[in-house]
Formats: C-alpha cells, sequence, structure tokens
C-alpha cells in the first residue's frame, strides 16, 4: 500500500497537523519554486515525466522542498514511498529496509526510499545502499543541506544525478503565505483572517528563503491576530520573535559566509565587509574563528602595503580573547574596516607561494660556502665561510655577494607594489640593485 493513500483514522491527524504540513504541495502544479530544474523542458521535470528510475540528490537549503518533492515523485510514479532519517537510523535498519524493498521488487513493487540529511550517514552507512541502488531494487533519494562532494560516498554519487535546489524568493514565500491564508481546506481560510499592510512581507523577509519557517510563523501570527481576525505588523514580529539565520558552522554555508567576508575585505569594500562579519556573528560563529581569518587577510591581501594592519588584527584577536563576545566584536568590526581601505598587496603572498613552487620543481642545492658559519679550524679549512662580506662593513650596508645557490643566481620572486607602504619598499629595492650594480662596475 502506498503511503500516500489515507489509512483509518488520518483525516483528524492532518486537520491537527502544523500548517507548513497541511500546506505542503501535492503535485508538481503545486511545487512553487526550482523552475530551472521544474520548468517545461528542464531536466528534473524531464526525469519525472520519463519515470526514469534514477537515484538523486536533493541538495539545497532548509525548506526549498526537498522532500516534498521526493513524495510528488512517489505519487506521480507509483511507487512505495519511504522515509528514512538519517539522524535515526543505523546500518541493521538500512539492510532490513533494503531486503523489505528487494522483496517488493521481486513482486513488481518500486519503492523510493528517502533519505532525509543523507549527509549524516558514515560510509559504512552509505555504502550499504550500493547493492540495492546499483540492481534497481530501491530508488534511492536523498536531501542534503551540505555540498554532495564531501558528504556523500564517491560510489554512492556517481550513481545518483544530484539536483542543486535554490532558496525560495521573497515573492515565492508570499505567494504561499497568500496561498495558506486563502485555502479554507488545508490552510487556514476557513478561520476568515485578513493580513495587514505589510505583515506578510515581513514574515517573508525574515524567513530567509525557507517556507516551513514562513509558515510556522504564519500559523502563530494568526492565533495572535485578535478580535478582528487580522494579522497586524505587531503581531507577525511576535510570532517570529527572532529572525532565524541560515547557518552551520561546520557546512557549506559556513565556508559561504566567510568567502563572502574576505572577498569584499579583498575589494576594499568596506559595508559589505561589515554585513557578512555581523552575519557570521549573529549566526553564533565563534568570534576567535573569525579573528584567526581577519589575521590571515592581513598577510594575503594587504601584506606589506600596510604592514601595521598585521598587528591591528592581532589586537584585535587578542580583545576578542580577553573580553569575550558581544563585547569583543566591535575589536573584530574596527579591523575588518581598516583591511577594507587599506592599500592592498598580495605580491608576498605570491612570491611566497613562486618560492614553494620552485622549491618542489628545482634540484635541492647545498647552502653556499661563504654562507656557511666557521665556528671550527677544519670548517674554515673546507672553506666555509670564505668569501663573506659583512654587510655593516660595506658601503650603504649592501655586499655584493649572491645569497642564493648558483643555479638561481638573480632569481626574483618578490615584486612589490605601488601601493602604500610598498611603494617605498620598491623604490628600496631599486636602491640596493643600484648600489650593488656599482660595486660590481668598478
Amino acid at each position: 500500500m502506498s503511503l500516500f493513500n489515507p489509512a483509518p483514522g488520518t483525516q483528524s491527524a492532518a486537520v491537527s497537523a502544523p500548517l507548513a504540513e497541511r500546506m505542503r504541495p501535492r503535485s508538481l502544479d503545486e511545487f512553487l519554486g526550482q523552475e530551472h530544474l521544474l520548468g517545461p523542458g528542464k531536466p528534473l521535470r524531464v526525469q519525472i515525466e520519463r519515470d526514469d528510475a534514477s537515484s538523486m540528490i536533493f541538495w539545497g537549503p532548509p525548506g526549498v522542498g526537498k522532500t516534498t518533492l521526493a513524495k510528488i515523485i512517489a505519487e506521480t510514479t507509483k511507487a512505495t514511498f519511504i522515509e528514512f532519517s538519517a539522524v535515526l537510523a543505523g546500518i541493521k535498519e538500512i539492510k532490513q529496509v533494503m531486503a523489505d524493498a528487494g522483496k517488493a521488487a521481486s513482486w513488481g513493487t518500486r519503492t523510493i526510499l528517502f533519505i532525509d540529511e543523507i549527509h549524516r550517514f558514515n560510509r559504512a552507512q552509505q555504502d550499504a545502499f550500493l547493492p540495492w541502488v546499483e540492481r534497481g531494487s530501491i530508488r534511492l533519494i536523498g536531501a542534503t543541506t551540505e555540498n554532495p562532494s564531501f558528504e556523500i560516498n564517491s560510489a554512492l554519487l556517481s550513481r545518483c544525478r544530484v539536483y542543486t535546489l535554490n532558496q525560495l524568493t521573497d515573492e515565492q514565500i508570499l505567494t504561499l503565505l497568500r496561498r495558506a491564508l486563502a485555502d479554507s481546506a488545508r490552510g487556514i481560510g476557513g478561520r476568515h483572517i485578513a493580513a495587514g499592510e505589510g505583515a506578510l512581507e515581513l514574515i517573508a523577509g525574515y524567513a530567509s528563503g525557507d517556507a516551513r519557517n514562513a509558515l510556522n510563523a504564519l500559523e502563530v501570527a494568526a492565533k495572535l491576530a485578535g478580535d478582528d481576525k487580522t494579522i497586524t505588523r505587531a503581531a507577525a514580529t511576535e510570532a517570529l520573535q527572532q529572525r532565524v539565520l541560515m547557518y552551520d558552522k561546520q557546512g557549506d554555508e559556513h565556508y559561504n559566509l566567510i568567502s563572502a567576508l574576505h572577498k569584499s575585505v579583498r575589494n576594499s569594500d568596506a559595508d559589505a565587509a561589515l554585513y557578512w562579519l555581523g552575519r557570521m556573528l549573529k549566526a553564533g560563529e565563534d568570534p576567535l574563528y573569525v579573528a584567526r581569518r581577519i589575521v590571515r587577510m592581513a598577510v594575503e591581501d594587504i601584506g606589506l602595503a600596510a604592514p601595521e594592519a598585521l598587528n591591528l588584527c592581532l589586537s584585535a584577536r587578542d580583545m576578542v580573547d580577553f573580553l569575550g563576545s558581544p563585547e569583543g566584536d566591535l575589536a573584530l568590526a574596527e579591523a575588518v574596516v581598516y583591511l577594507a581601505l587599506a592599500p592592498k598587496s598580495n605580491a608576498v603572498y605570491t612570491a611566497y607561494g613562486a618560492v614553494m613552487a620552485d622549491i618542489e620543481a628545482t634540484r635541492q642545492e647545498p647552502v653556499p660556502l661563504h654562507l656557511r658559519n666557521a665556528p671550527t679550524k677544519l670548517m674554515k679549512d673546507l672553506g666555509y665561510s670564505s668569501g663573506y662580506e659583512y654587510a655593516h662593513d660595506a658601503e650603504g650596508h649592501v655586499a655584493d655577494m649572491e645569497c642564493l645557490p648558483e643555479s638561481l643566481t638573480g632569481r626574483r620572486w618578490y615584486h612589490p607594489t605601488q601601493e602604500g607602504r610598498e611603494k617605498l619598499l620598491a623604490q628600496r629595492m631599486e636602491e640596493i640593485r643600484r648600489i650593488r650594480l656599482q660595486k660590481r662596475t668598478k
């Protein structure tokens, strides 16, 4: 029996289910968003319409319809739908479900096994699906908020099509909210509740693209509507209580936000840098993690164009460690603004990368004899330190002495920019070059 067929006694349960569950779309025509996958002629729509039994992975943020879409596929293709939670299940349960699905397949019954949060399964648990997926005993649909490239076994991933679901727009969320207000059978239309000016827009904006959060907030706001049966902005604000920011300290959004912060600093956009910093801290990111990344920005993107930036960032780190959050957060804000507005240079970063590449690619030559210390007579007899010139005794404090191995003589890796203090360093390098040239031509 399909899980979509109502069992006895489920009608009253459906009425008491949360609004988000009652308003779950039941067909592709009801499904909102993901036009890049479900529009006419688009890949997932074609796969569903052709009844292609390939397994798939849905990757996207919370509340965009991953579970709903899996249920619609099962209903459309007349398959038994089994929902599995990666949080609750182990290998024993997996093997039992697989065995049952295998028996059902021998009787001509198709099974869709939906795994919510599939990224939470370890490698051994994921491997347990492979034989059944390969034999076609089940059609696996996995849902994940994490990048499948990192979280799903390559063997399993190669047997699935990956579809990326996008965050819903505010307009799409508004459409869902209005639909729920008007629907008398599944929504709250039977209560004849209206929405005041800006109330639904407030909920949609604060939902951050999560339909489930938006509908949950609408349900609470409807209960606060009062005798006039109108959801006001005040009622909506009370229902929301605190904005739910989409964030996972170990997941994709963690890296997306720190990347946005770093690239805003690099692009000298102080306002954007402050915004992304605020997003991270508001969502509960460890301020010391942010401080470490800011120190990295100082040496990677500002470098010697404004060397004081490194000290400022280290001071900000110390202040965060000393005061904690939220008091120390202001030091981080000060640091990112300074980094954004500081002159930029990645010359040292680039030079060090080039040096490491040459070390990897070239012969590891011994240190030239004139650069070696000679603390013993034997070492002096072997020529250690012979030909060494003490720079402080030389004119201009620059000796005409090669400090690289012979095969790398004259090689330059560091090319200072004309930004900030690095411009002075470029002038100094040119001065040193002239001094050496003059000594060689005397």
